[in-house]
């Protein structure tokens, strides 16, 4: 008797193939930085920089930051440009560049707990309320020294400004601390907040000059 073809003796003529799919947690992901299409080699130019030359890259990008803050804020006050409120910008640019980057690289390699949620929390809480009345007093403070206010009135100026920025800052910057410590790369933290700095230095140029308007009509 012949056996027929298919039944359960007849596993020679059976292929087996198996198809592997892929799972979420084997799926790699792309850092943001280069999922940017054209951008992509900008941001990699950008970190490899910043690797190699921190200082040098910070304290350039700090410069490019408080220039374009300060076109804008003078752009939308409606009064003829002013180079000395420029070179003003430029020199508190320069003097806080590398500051801020190490105190950003401190934040980044403290605080870091077993606890995602704890950790950034925790660098959320303490960048606002040990770096942010730091450096707004240190902003409104050098532009009112610079414009040739004496101390008394370099005191005023930062009376009459930290405390509405340090409100208006925690709308803005803990959203974007914790965001960029999420999802951005450490080389590239600086110039994600650099881009959004423009607009926070705008901000602060025209709150500052809100204050010397006050100021120059008492």
């Amino acid at each position: 008797t012949t056996p027929r073809s298919g039944g359960p003796e007849d596993t020679s003529s059976t292929t087996s193939t198996t198809t592997t799919i892929p799972v979420p947690n084997t799926v790699s992901t792309l850092p943001l930085s280069q999922r940017l299409g054209p951008l992509s080699r900008v941001f990699e130019a950008y970190g490899r920089s910043q690797r190699n030359r921190p200082y040098l890259t910070q304290f350039f990008s700090s410069l490019g930051i408080y220039f374009l803050g300060d076109m804008s804020a003078q752009s939308i006050s409606g009064e003829e440009y002013d180079p000395l409120r420029t070179f003003r910008a430029l020199a508190i640019g320069a003097g806080s560049s590398i500051p801020s980057y190490k105190w950003f690289m401190f934040l980044g390699t403290h605080f870091n707990y077993p606890s995602k949620i704890l950790s950034l929390t925790t660098k959320v809480v303490v960048n606002q309320l040990a770096f942010a009345p730091i450096f707004n007093s240190y902003f409104f403070g050098m532009q009112s020294l610079l414009s040739g206010d004496n101390l008394s009135e370099v005191w005023d100026r930062i009376r009459r400004t930290v405390p509405v920025s340090l409100v208006n800052s925690c709308k803005l910057w803990p959203a974007v601390t914790a965001f960029s410590f999420t999802f951005i790369g450490a080389q590239y933290r600086s110039i994600f907040a650099g881009f959004v700095a423009i607009g926070w230095q705008t901000y602060l140029s025209y709150l500052n000059r809100q204050a010397e308007e006050a100021g120059s009509q008492e």
